[in-house]
């Protein structure tokens, strides 16, 4: 397509298409006559390709018949050479075969002779030369194994076993006869060179003469302890591992220079003395256990027995932790591992871990009453902002000690029971402990000593179940690793410190009361003029700064510094709010006034975290979305108070103050307004009219149905603040306090409310309801300090809600 878009490049070139077509015919033809006249240039000048295909033909020719002619001549002299070295390849092999023969001769007399010495030192018990003697003969008796069928041969090899069998047999009398007369000071030398004879016979001597020894050592024992009942019994323990170091003792000083050190005889004969004891025990529980006596199985001394023999096998860990020793799978083992004697003996008692861990249940459930009642500081030790309560660490001692003896003894079920026991009196302390000491001051609260050592207690705790958890899961079995989960734990901890951080709350709240009453005794609906900040406030700041610098100054962690000011700040602004309806009627110049005490609140409030290490020489400025929060929560009183600055006259502007500020369609939130502002009930039913009519309007469709800072207002007005919670029973306030959104105005005063009220509860399942609701509330309190205040930092509208 190119090519002829070259040649005709313009519609008028159409009409040179013959023109073109006859030039490159003729193209074609000069292109056709110059290829021909190249071939026959190419095939018949004097240089041609031909002759040269011919030139090459005749020279491989010549090339292969020179080939040929040297290969035959390769063959004649291969011939030639082969006739030649016949006769020495003859003599080759001739001299071969006399050399072997030769080789197998003098190797046959040197068995011979050896042989024969071997008989004369065997009967006179020479077996320091015997054993080397013993080596060649049995070295040179492996080069005959393919001559036995010679008849001579085959009559020398049976003699050699038979003299081989006589040694052994020589050599493991000798040590009987040793033994019984007590004679092995005396012979010892000759029992070491015995045992030189016996490396030289194999593993199947050594394990015969190794056998023998440690059956003799451990027939005492089994005589003893295995045919008496009563020295037998599980009473009796500490008799068997007296016994056994005795005659370790004994080895060790008269017998064990006798074995080579590689023989191991000393493992050998510990793990034979723990394979016998452990089954001693196996047949004294199942037999127990057989006649009915499982349920009375004494635990102390099925737990004494227990870590007597933990006790023992780590005293033997220390003792052969040097080196290798022989399979305890059997005495005539040659493999060789690392040694590993824990559990040898204990394994027996692993089927009735379960009545040990029953006894753990039972022990920590003593214990909770004693923790309960224990002093939080012991007397000769005074109060530390770093302090955690002893009772918390002992328990974690415990627990630790718990875990690791169980862990030596079960990685599988048994330890996963144990956890389950661990958890379960986790609960048990964060619930009848700390808790319990946060109930203690009634309604007034823990003290502030108290209430920090419950915080730092429950910190402890939170974090040592992650630890707690993770160590578990490390010794368990894999497949029952997903079983393991101490979160709920963790979660009832952090409850626990959020608990504590609202009972620090609250004791700030107890410091306010007497400024509150001088603001309800304020008459807010005779006020001329709003002016700079009341009387009151001045108070109120005074009264939260101090008490916040000295719980700050004993709170250790940021993150509770943070949630305590937080709570306090949400705290404060819903005591405004329940106060402002305590103080009606409210006028508009006193709605205002209110607004402007709101304001310096809001301001002092924003600096409360500051109090929290306020000598360290970088001090900052407080995080900005702590400030945001303060901000967020003491805003959620404008609406009202903005509503209450409108005048009832005209009534229109009030309505659509309302509409405006408060938003919402409830005609019993709108009358609450008209009562706070003092309107006359006679005056108030055209307004309340005026409301619908506006209300039921085309441009009020966002509107929502009921305000939720006005519809709890008038619940809690005639009670005072947080007194419709504290008269719930405790299961029903910290149902109330989880079940909903997390709202820190509220739920501090109904977890403790139930706090203070638990003591009077006694049915369980309130007791797991209280116990379940703890992590709920753990679970919010984790994303709250998680976040420090970030849900806050938007400021929409479902926050208010909160």
């Amino acid at each position: 397509m190119e090519h002829l878009n070259m040649l005709f490049s313009h519609p008028s070139t159409v009409s040179s298409i013959s023109q073109v077509s006859q030039t490159l015919k003729a193209h074609q033809n000069a292109l056709s006559s110059e290829i021909n006249s190249l071939e026959l240039e190419q095939a018949y000048k004097p240089d041609s390709s031909l002759e040269r295909m011919q030139s090459a033909q005749t020279e491989l020719a010549e090339l292969f018949r020179k080939i040929e002619t040297v290969r035959s001549r390769a063959i004649e002299t291969e011939q030639n050479i082969t006739s030649m070295t016949a006769e020495i390849k003859r003599l080759d092999g001739t001299k071969r075969n006399l050399t072997l023969s030769m080789t197998a001769l003098k190797r046959l007399q040197m068995l011979t002779t050896a042989y024969e010495q071997l008989r004369g030192l065997a009967k006179t018990r020479q077996y320091r030369e015997c054993a080397g003697l013993l080596q060649a003969v049995i070295q040179l008796m492996k080069h005959f194994n393919s001559y036995r069928s010679i008849e001579q041969i085959a009559t020398l090899s049976r003699e050699v076993s038979e003299l081989q069998r006589e040694l052994l047999e020589q050599v493991c009398e000798d040590f009987e006869m040793t033994f019984v007369k007590g004679e092995v000071a005396t012979k010892r030398s000759m029992l070491v060179e015995a045992c030189l004879v016996i490396d030289a016979l194999g593993d199947s001597a050594k394990s015969r003469i190794i056998t023998w020894y440690v059956n003799t050592e451990l027939r005492e024992y089994r005589q003893v302890f295995r045919g008496n009942d009563e020295a037998g019994n599980l009473d009796n323990i500490g008799r068997r591992y007296a016994w056994f170091k005795r005659m370790v003792k004994t080895y060790e000083d008269e017998h064990a220079a006798i074995f080579p050190s590689h023989w191991h005889v000393g493992e050998l004969l510990t793990t034979a003395f723990c394979d016998g004891t452990r089954d001693d025990f196996k047949g004294i529980l199942e037999r127990s256990m057989r006649r009915g006596d499982g349920g009375k199985v004494d635990v102390n001394l099925l737990l004494r027995c227990l870590q007597e023999t933990l006790d023992f096998e780590q005293s033997l860990e220390k003792k052969f932790s040097d080196g290798p020793r022989a399979s305890i799978d059997t005495l005539s083992s040659t493999e060789e591992k690392t040694h590993n004697f824990n559990g040898l003996v204990s394994v027996a008692f692993e089927p009735y871990l379960s009545l040990w861990v029953d006894s753990q249940d039972k022990q920590l459930a003593s214990l909770m009453p004693k923790y309960r009642n224990q002093p939080l500081i012991p007397a000769d030790e005074e109060f530390s902002p770093q302090g955690i309560i002893p009772s918390a660490i002992e328990l974690f001692h415990f627990y630790k000690l718990t875990l690791s003896q169980c862990a030596k003894l079960s990685t599988s079920d048994r330890l996963l029971d144990l956890s389950k026991v661990l958890s379960k009196y986790l609960d048990e302390y964060a619930q009848q402990v700390l808790l319990h000491i946060l109930q203690a001051g009634g309604s007034h609260g823990p003290s502030l000593h108290n209430a920090i050592l419950v915080l730092n207690t429950a910190d402890f705790w939170y974090i040592n179940t992650g630890q707690l958890e993770e160590n578990i899961k490390k010794r368990i079995d894999n497949d029952l690793v997903p079983k393991v989960d101490l979160s709920s734990q963790a979660d009832a901890f952090l409850g626990v410190a959020s608990a504590a951080v609202l009972a620090l709350v609250h004791l700030v709240e107890l410091e306010c009361e007497g400024t509150w009453r001088e603001m309800k005794n304020t008459n807010w609906s005779t006020m001329d003029t709003a002016g700079d900040q009341s009387t009151y406030v001045g108070e109120l700041v005074k009264h939260v700064n101090t008490k916040t610098e000295e719980i700050l100054g004993l709170v250790g962690k940021q993150q509770y510094a943070r949630a305590f000011c937080d709570n306090l700040v949400e705290h404060m602004a819903s005591a405004y709010i329940n106060n402002i309806v305590v103080c009606r009627p409210i006028s508009e110049v006193g709605a205002q006034q209110m607004l402007v005490d709101k304001y310096a609140l809001t301001k002092s409030f924003g600096s409360l975290l500051s109090h929290h290490n306020p000598s360290s020489p970088t001090q900052q400025a407080p995080p900005s979305s702590f400030v945001r929060r303060v901000e967020h929560s003491m805003n959620r009183m404008d609406p009202l108070l903005k509503t209450l600055q409108v005048r009832p006259s005209p009534p229109e502007g009030l309505v659509q103050a309302y509409l405006i500020h408060i938003g919402d369609r409830s005609d019993t939130n709108f009358k609450k307004i008209l009562d706070l502002k003092g309107i006359r009930k006679q005056d108030q039913s055209h307004l309340i009219e005026l409301f619908g009519i506006h209300r039921d309007g085309s441009s009020n469709e966002k509107l929502v149905q009921s305000s939720p800072l006005l519809t709890p207002l008038m619940t809690t007005a005639g009670m005072g603040s947080g007194a419709g919670i504290a008269g719930m029973n405790p299961g029903a306030a910290l149902t109330a306090a989880s079940g909903a959104r997390f709202d820190a105005g509220f739920l501090g005063e109904r977890l403790l409310s139930a706090a203070r009220d638990i003591g009077n509860t006694t049915q369980s399942t309130e007791k797991a309801t209280i116990n379940e609701n703890l992590r709920n509330f753990g679970k919010f309190f984790k994303r709250d300090i998680g976040g420090l205040g970030a849900r806050f930092g938007k400021g929409s509208a479902d926050d208010g809600g909160r």
